[in-house]
């Protein structure tokens, strides 16, 4: 009998197992116990799992569970449940349902009344976010940004004036173009941590102004290779000393020529001063006289 094949496992419950991001030493004996005891693993990649599996002399049944067969497959795992068995759903790395499959099955579950047993475990955007050094009190996990520059763009604008600090998964061959968009989007003073390969052998974690960070990256190829978080500063509202005195001079000029709304927009563009917060300094202003 396996040392991990001793977990008090209940049946018809859905596990919930996280794996390591990188590191193997990462994994929880808790884990190591579950899969070690399961009738059957759902996994996102049953080869990758197998790898897993083999490493801690795990002898387990899989069942391949993936983007694109969840929904389909889900009705045979949730026959197997209610006939008694209990399953495990992992995914490639990390905590499922973050990012990877798993979220069809467990709504599923809920629906049907099935137990579903979370692990605690590896998760990248939390492990990122706990040596960025941006604020953790309140934060906003966003996922991939969407692959094309349209897309992109109109997403970082939907999030431009987001005070929570914000966490992006990015791919190698899009870090460039989402902090040039950023750049773009939101100026190139906004702070930015791009944590790469983390618990691997080359981890780097770097921190700096999003311009800063796009043009360090671009000096050296290897810093867009591999799996990659990106720890945003949420958006820091201005208050009324913030903006230029030259600013509030335009605005004023503006506003004996046109609407409050218009004359904000142009001194926004003039000075690169938030539009809302002009706006709400010239309402402020209205309401005092």
């Amino acid at each position: 009998m396996s040392q991990h094949n001793q977990a008090a496992i209940s049946p018809s419950t859905l596990y919930v197992v996280p794996t390591p991001i990188g590191n193997l030493g990462d994994i929880t004996q808790r884990a190591l116990a579950v899969l070690g005891s399961v009738d059957l693993i759902a996994a996102e990649d049953t080869r990758h799992t197998g790898l897993l599996l083999q490493h801690f002399a795990i002898n387990a049944q899989l069942f391949a569970l993936h983007d694109h067969n969840e929904q389909s497959k889900a009705d045979i795992l949730i026959a197997k449940l209610k006939d008694g068995h209990s399953i495990a759903l992992v995914s490639d790395a990390g905590t499922p349902l973050i990012n990877d499959p798993g979220y069809h099955l467990v709504r599923r579950c809920r629906e049907e009344g099935i137990r579903v047993i979370p692990l605690p475990g590896a998760c990248a955007a939390i492990t990122a976010m706990s040596a960025a050094g941006l604020p953790s009190d309140r934060f906003c996990y966003e996922g991939f940004l969407p692959a094309k520059t349209k897309s992109r763009c109109d997403t970082l604008r939907s999030l431009e004036e987001e005070p929570r600090t914000l966490i992006f998964y990015e791919s190698t061959h899009r870090l460039l173009d989402s902090l040039q968009d950023m750049v773009t989007v939101w100026g190139p003073e906004r702070y930015v941590v791009l944590a790469r390969e983390l618990t691997k052998t080359w981890e780097n974690i770097k921190g700096a102004p999003v311009g800063e960070l796009l043009a360090w990256v671009k000096e050296d190829e290897v810093r867009r290779k591999g799996e990659m978080v990106l720890i945003v500063e949420g958006h820091k509202v201005q208050s009324d000393e913030a903006i230029p005195s030259e600013a509030l001079r335009t605005l004023a000029l503006l506003q004996k020529e046109l609407p409050l709304k218009k004359a904000a927009a142009l001194t926004a563009e003039i000075h690169g001063v938030k539009k809302n917060a002009l706006y709400k300094y010239a309402l402020e202003q209205a309401d005092s006289e």
